[in-house]
């Protein structure tokens, strides 16, 4: 039986609690956040003991050290992406394995410490990047010559609602998306590079539409560095196309792209406004504050990851495609991103704990992560996943 310690219990973080308490490995929970007051509220819903709550603040890497120590097995970190690099490195001096929800560049710095501790560092262990990265890699699997690679990874309102002006709603922190906004974008076009700056990441000529069935028709636009993740599998030698990309309902990108073009999403104080604020902190404050931008009790989110890869086996043209859609949970009042990511995070690291999971330091989902037993546990917890190959006919 193992203790984990849980580092932020907020969206996802709850979702990761919840799922902690109804697995049947887990003795203890350390759960640890800024806001004790919300969280032992939260705890108390739960009706068990075998929760400790405890304040963090998450810069001290000396405290967190300390509640490393107090006999955890494992870390699991769903704190601001922005903190994740002090907590990977307090758990490799804590020797403590640690799964998080951030992307890898943020610590993979850390991976020779991380072996030389004998410690397991899982990144990228989310939604996305998480689920879909997994999916990558089993499709990528399942193909010997893989000439497309393309992702999808998104959550949004469903279309009842999305009744706001940019119809979406807020199940991640705001400012985390607000800065996935403004971001560059690498991508493999008919064997081309193409490199995106930040600032034309809502243009026009970046933007498709895709349709979800039983959901709409929504747009996508390009999600970070894609081709990071060809190198990872080892594709580049065969592969032409590599994308990944995010979907919202249709208008938002235009709605973006003004908000970007007028510089408001930039992090720069601005001389003579009170406090010296930044666009982006006021928008951070501002509108992810306004009850229009949260969820009713009855109204659902959609959380929706897509893959696709195309190639050869065995000399014959292959499709591989993996959805995951999930809702809503009216039961526990999760969100599908709650779900999606919180869960995932839970799985992954008691795939740690099992010994499932056993090589050191900075790991991925792509390469590290056996998908089959992870999937499953998905489909356990009522995350629908469903795929089919199709080969040609000769």
């Amino acid at each position: 039986m193992a203790t984990v310690l849980l580092l932020g219990v907020g969206l996802q973080g709850k979702a990761a609690l919840y799922d902690l308490m109804h697995s049947k490995g887990i003795s203890q929970v350390i759960a640890a956040d800024r806001d004790l007051k919300m969280l032992q509220a939260y705890v108390d819903t739960l009706d068990s003991d075998a929760v400790q709550t405890v304040p963090v603040d998450a810069t001290d890497r000396a405290r967190l050290i300390d509640l490393m120590g107090l006999g955890v097995d494992i870390v699991i970190d769903l704190l601001p992406s922005s903190l994740c690099h002090v907590t990977a490195k307090a758990a490799v001096e804590a020797r403590v394995p640690l799964v998080n929800a951030c992307y890898a560049h943020e610590i993979e710095d850390l991976n020779d410490a991380a072996e030389a501790a004998g410690v397991t560092l899982l990144p990228e262990s989310g939604m996305d990047p998480g689920i879909d990265l997994v999916l990558a890699g089993l499709a990528v699997s399942q193909v010997d010559e893989v000439h497309d690679l393309i992702t999808y990874g998104s959550g949004f309102p469903e279309a009842k609602a999305a009744d706001n002006p940019i119809k979406y709603k807020i199940t991640w922190t705001w400012e985390g998306v607000l800065r996935s906004y403004y971001r560059s974008a690498r991508l493999l076009v008919d064997g081309d590079e193409a490199r995106i700056p930040a600032k034309d990441q809502f243009a026009n000529e970046y933007i498709h539409t895709v349709t979800l069935e039983g959901v709409g028709t929504l747009e996508a636009f390009p999600n970070g560095d894609a081709i990071r993740y060809a190198e990872q599998v080892g594709i580049l030698n065969t592969v032409k196309n590599v994308a990944r990309y995010v979907t919202r309902w249709p208008g938002h990108c235009a709605f973006w792209k003004k908000i970007v073009d007028l510089k408001l999403l930039s992090d720069a104080p601005v001389p003579g406004i009170c406090g010296s604020i930044s666009p982006l902190e006021f928008l951070t404050r501002h509108v992810g504050s306004q009850p229009q931008m949260q969820y009713r009790e009855d109204e659902r989110d959609v959380a929706w990851i897509h893959v696709e890869v195309r190639g050869l086996k065995e000399g014959k043209q292959r499709e591989v495609i993996y959805d995951v859609v999930d809702f809503r949970d009216p039961e526990t009042g999760f969100f599908a991103m709650n779900r999606t990511t919180g869960f995932t995070a839970s799985i992954v690291a008691q795939m740690i704990l099992d010994g499932t999971i056993n090589k050191r330091g900075v790991l991925s989902p792509l390469c590290d992560l056996p998908a089959q037993p992870f999937l499953q546990a998905l489909r356990e917890r009522d995350v629908r996943v469903t795929g089919r190959i199709c080969d040609e006919v000769m």
